[in-house]
């Protein structure tokens, strides 16, 4: 039996906790019981959503009680398989070149490193899809290499362009789109993370595994304006 909270939202929601941490053995096992309940089907749940160390279950009330979620979830936690789950691999192009990437050296000053020390480590690690949340498409990766794990910024931007990459403790993103940001900004990418012409809209989900392929100002610039033209394809390579 897993250890777990089971926490009302409301007379509509569960949230079933995990832990209190980041940690991708917790977020496995978060993953693993919404798999589990998509796959039932079960009447009266309307929506599983991850997060980083918890599941909100949406549920009709008057289809199905609290109670009943909640005895199908004992149920379920009995037989939850904790294996890490296979997702999707992805490698996304990111260009860290210090004219799109204005936190770049200071990140590099901060942690004693290069700036060439800090692309290398951003970009070798394999990161982990958390969770979405924020914005629609953005996905929280984690876990960034320790050395690059700062707090965020004391000053917050008002706005930043769609594409930045921002470090934040033990996380990394991508915006999908323009917005304030309080993270340290160490690159930019091309690809579309939200676009309403996918099915799903989101490029990535809660499971996949991402790492950043580093490019040229000029590849990032071409990149670009295929995905402008709707022509920038962008595929998995199945799961992990």
């Amino acid at each position: 039996m897993h250890d777990y909270k089971t926490l009302p939202a409301g007379d509509t929601a569960l949230v079933i906790e995990f832990g209190d941490r980041i940690d991708v053995h917790i977020s496995a096992k978060v993953l693993s019981l919404a798999q589990r309940l998509n796959n039932l089907r079960l009447d009266g749940i309307i929506e599983t959503v991850p997060t980083i160390r918890s599941l909100i279950i949406h549920y009709e009330p008057l289809t199905v009680s609290q109670a009943a979620v909640q005895a199908q979830i004992l149920q379920l936690m009995e037989e939850l398989d904790s294996a890490e789950q296979s997702g999707r691999k992805w490698q996304l192009p990111v260009c860290y070149d210090p004219q799109i990437a204005p936190d770049l050296h200071d990140v590099a000053a901060r942690t004693g490193l290069s700036e060439a020390q800090v692309v290398e480590r951003h970009s070798a690690a394999t990161y982990h899809v958390y969770m979405l949340g924020f914005l629609p498409g953005l996905a929280y990766l984690g876990d960034v290499p320790a050395e690059l794990g700062l707090p965020r910024r004391e000053s917050p931007r008002s706005k930043i362009p769609a594409g930045s990459v921002g470090i934040a403790g033990a996380m990394t993103c991508i915006y999908p789109m323009d917005t304030p940001c309080g993270w340290h900004l160490v690159g930019r990418s091309p690809v579309p993370l939200w676009d309403r012409r996918r099915e799903t809209g989101a490029l990535l989900a809660p499971g996949d595994h991402v790492s950043f392929k580093p490019v040229s100002l000029r590849e990032y610039e071409h990149l670009l304006g295929r995905a402008n033209e709707g022509a920038l394809q962008i595929a998995s390579s199945g799961s992990s």
